[in-house]
Parts: structure tokens; sequence; C-alpha cells
């Protein structure tokens, strides 16, 4: 497959807002998410990042806040979590839906399920749950018939991503997370810029791009809405430090 997206420019990020997925763009997946290697680098990085860009910086990830908040301890630096869920301001304010009806259920549903299959891992999160078969390929369409039939059950929509698949409060995504993020200050009338890896993050590169900034995709060629491309985490770091 020929490649159309260039690797973007260096000083794309000059007077812009960027916002960057953590597990696969910022650090390499691992076969749980417990197991992801932080090397103190990467908030080294972010907060180099967040003094240069006046504070126009925030992560938008799958992973719930106060895990990420944990691996990545940098002061003021804005979270949104579980797809767009959760949000955390550089003021330390919260926002957040109430828990969904159903969900404790759910979790007992698939905690049984991973129960049965040596390699299916339950992370539960504080307004959804996710079920990753990375360690048992050959649960996919199982894992993904259970979450179906739990989606409909509890009105929580399903969210699929690299080798799992979740249930989350519906009517929220990683674009819903950038737009709100994107509509107050520090990062209002700065043209949008998100760094993605995975499907979950195409929400937020055609939201970024609506708002007159763009998508950079992580990782092979692919269809995407992103406007720009680098190979791996490896040269999203090297981005980040020559911008």
């Amino acid at each position: 497959m020929n490649d159309p997206l260039p690797p973007p420019p260096a000083d794309l990020i000059d007077g812009a807002s960027l916002y960057l997925d953590f597990d696969g763009t910022l650090v390499e997946i691992a076969d749980t998410p417990d197991a992801v290697v932080v090397e103190p680098l990467v908030p080294d990085l972010l907060a180099t990042l967040t003094e240069r860009l006046d504070g126009r910086l925030a992560l938008i990830s799958g992973r719930a806040i106060d895990g990420l908040a944990a691996m990545v301890p940098v002061p003021g630096l804005p979270i949104s979590g579980s797809h767009g869920v959760e949000t955390r301001w550089a003021d330390g304010r919260r926002e957040g839906p109430d828990r969904a009806d159903g969900l404790d259920a759910a979790i007992a549903e698939m905690t049984a399920f991973a129960a049965k299959r040596q390699g299916v891992l339950v992370e539960e999160k504080p307004f959804g749950v996710a079920l990753h078969y990375r360690g048992d390929p050959g649960a996919e369409t199982d894992a993904h018939a259970l979450v179906a039939g739990l989606a409909e059950r509890t009105g929580l929509d399903v969210q699929t991503g690299k080798m799992v698949v979740e249930l989350r409060p519906a009517g929220v995504d990683k674009g819903h997370a950038l737009r709100r993020l994107h509509a107050a200050n520090p990062f209002a009338g700065h043209d949008p810029i998100f760094v993605g890896d995975d499907d979950t993050d195409e929400a937020a590169f055609v939201a970024a791009t609506a708002l007159g900034g763009c998508g950079i995709l992580v990782g092979p060629a692919r269809a995407t809405a992103a406007r720009y491309r680098l190979d791996d985490v490896t040269a999203v770091r090297r981005w980040l430090k020559g911008a």
C-alpha cells in the first residue's frame, strides 16, 4: 500500500493546541494496561511541551484519568479520560456523568467471561468497562458478541480498539473530548492538532480537522481522517522533541 500521508512539518504545533493519545502514541502498547512502561522522558517531554505551548497541551485517552495521571504526574496537565467521558482540567476540576445503571452487572458478566478465558482481562473504569483479549486473540468473536449484547441491555455504547472492546456512556468519544477541551481557554482560538494511533482516535482526527487543525496518525498506513503520519512511538517522541 502506498502511503499518501507525509510526516508532519517540524513547526506544525507552533501556535497550536496539541492533544495527544497515550497508548500506542506516547508509550508502546503492552500485553495488559498495567504492563505499560512509562520512561521518565515521557512526563519530562509533556512538561516541556506544556510550558512551550503556554498550557495548550492535553491528553485524550481511553484510560481512566486517575491511572493515567499517576503514570504521567505533570502538574496542571488537562486529561480527558475514558474516551471523553471524564475530564480533569488544569486547575484540578473534575467533570463526568453519573455512573450508568447496569454497569456493575455488565462488569460481573465480563468478569465471568474472562475467568473462563486465559489471557482475557477486564479493565474496570469509573464510567465503563473494557474487555482486553490481546492475550487470547481467539476470544475476539465471543468478546464482541458479549459486549454487543450488554450494550443492548444497558444502553451503553460499544467502543472497539486494538484487541479490546468496551462499554462506555452513549454520545461521547474522543472527538467529543477534543471539542470540549478546545472550547475552553487556553485552547480556544488555536488550531487543534491531535496525535493518535487507533480506530478510537478517528473521531478526534475528524473534530480537529473541522476546527481548522488536523490529525496525525501513528503507525502503519491505513484509511484515516488524519492529514499526516508518523511511523511509531519513537517517531512521535522525536517529532515532539524537535517540533
